[in-house]
């Protein structure tokens, strides 16, 4: 398997075109990540829980139909599926409000982590919102251990939601987290937890991180490398929901290391990075011109045209 992607897998429920009106879309960011991942052809499984619900069958479905092996199979009883209602603004941007307590994604439990399954992928993936709760979190910290144990490569996204909880709480499960972590995304607005923009070089030196990626919305991506550091610009287009565009772009830039033969530290390169966001910067300009999260993320065949300017 090449990547496995962990934690949550929701519902978005979007603004319709009537007033007060939803459309319920599947997301969730780990999620988002995997199927945009998928869309590129790649072998992909996602590990989180879903509830015994129409919601949880609903995203079961979707990560079968998007040819996504499924590693938490058993639908769960304890917990309702988790939503979350976004509201837009003017050029795409969101907010969120979630209904998660809990929600089935945060009863992902350490018995649900294979030993066998991590040994044999290449890329482990999470993000900070599946570690906002046990047993959750302590699913994530396992994973993750047995990723460095075997020396898979492990990324890893901030993605802080102040609604589900406290900034010092989540920095303080991002602080543990980032021994662990070979390949690193934060926003231009997460910056807190990295120190600073100006603090990162130094934070991964300490930590050993090989890449961080510091996403800038419209205007691309930074890279911090080996030393190095430079910008990759986004593209132009009209954004009308940005609802998965981060995981559109991250999906994307995981794709391309693999697609270049990425699988340990060793194999990272200046322009194997900088093609890489080129890559994902295509994949998350794509995803903001369409409504919802899973259904906007672009297959391999639209980004490769969309680059070639076609």
């Amino acid at each position: 398997m090449d990547i496995i992607c962990m934690g949550e897998m929701l519902i978005d429920f979007t603004p319709g075109t009537q007033e007060r009106s939803y459309i319920c879309n599947p997301g969730g960011a780990p999620a988002n990540a995997c199927i945009a991942i998928a869309r590129n052809g790649l072998e992909t499984g996602f590990l989180g829980k879903l509830g015994n619900d129409d919601f949880g069958k609903l995203l079961k479905k979707t990560l079968e139909d998007n040819k996504v092996a499924v590693l938490c199979p058993e639908l769960t009883d304890e917990a309702v599926t988790t939503l979350a209602f976004v509201t837009l603004y003017e050029g795409g941007e969101r907010s969120f409000t979630f209904v998660r307590k809990p929600g089935a994604d945060i009863l992902l439990d350490k018995n649900d982590v294979k030993e066998e399954e991590i040994r044999n992928t290449k890329i482990l993936h999470a993000g900070s919102m599946g570690m906002s709760a046990q047993p959750s979190q302590e699913a994530h910290f396992y994973a993750m251990e047995l990723a460095k144990k075997y020396g898979k490569l492990v990324s890893y996204d901030v993605n802080y939601r102040n609604m589900v909880w406290s900034f010092e709480d989540a920095k303080k499960v991002v602080d543990q987290v980032l021994p662990k972590v070979d390949l690193l995304k934060v926003s231009d607005e997460e910056l807190d937890f990295v120190g600073g923009e100006d603090n990162i070089p130094a934070l991964m030196k300490e930590h050993q991180i090989s890449v961080v990626i510091e996403t800038l919305g419209s205007k691309g991506a930074k890279y911090f490398f080996d030393g190095k550091q430079g910008t990759v610009s986004g593209h132009k287009v009209k954004a009308v929901d940005a609802t998965g565009a981060g995981d559109a772009f991250w999906g994307g830039f995981l794709s391309k290391l693999l697609m270049s033969g990425v699988e340990k530290t060793e194999d990272l390169t200046e322009e194997i990075i900088r093609s890489a966001l080129e890559y994902g910067n295509a994949s998350g300009g794509i995803c903001v011109q369409k409504m919802g999260g899973i259904p906007a993320l672009p297959v391999r065949q639209e980004i490769e045209e969309f680059l070639a300017g076609k």
